[in-house]
């Protein structure tokens, strides 16, 4: 299943500037998704990270991935317009910058779905090479 950023929107109420995925290349409700951002010199957040030398933080490559991840837990049949929290961050690493004019190709598979709670492990890669990796845990609102 593709989906695009309007049908992305219509799973997570994510919007401009805070969505961090252009695109779902592939997802299979419940258990895993891969998600593609476009990074931009245009992104707001390189005003100031780093002027001299731009790079995506890596905090919102984290959220990038917990996007891609909700997109996963809430396309899943009788989730839909339920609001999934982030719930915490596992054994990241940083493998190396992205930068603008990077296509970051991100996997998420949901490895736990215990109702309220799930945990995902995701990696982000660009031009086939590791940048990121975590386990990312999710809470379903009320």
């Amino acid at each position: 299943m593709i989906l695009n950023a309007n049908q992305i929107q219509e799973i997570i109420p994510h919007r401009f500037p805070f969505l961090l995925v252009d695109k779902i290349t592939d997802l299979i409700p419940g258990k895993t998704a891969t998600g593609i951002k476009c990074v931009s010199v245009n992104e707001m957040y390189f005003v100031g990270h780093f002027p001299q030398e731009h790079v995506m933080p890596g905090v919102l490559i984290i959220e990038a991935l917990a996007q891609v991840g909700a997109v996963v837990m809430l396309s899943k049949e009788g989730h839909a317009g339920q609001i999934l929290y982030f719930g915490g961050i596992r054994s990241a690493k940083f493998k190396r910058k992205v930068i603008p004019g990077d296509k970051l190709i991100m996997e998420v598979e949901i490895v736990q779905d215990r109702g309220f709670v799930g945990i995902g492990k995701g990696r982000a890669m660009v031009d086939g090479e590791l940048a990121c990796e975590a386990e990312l845990i999710f809470a379903k609102g009320k």
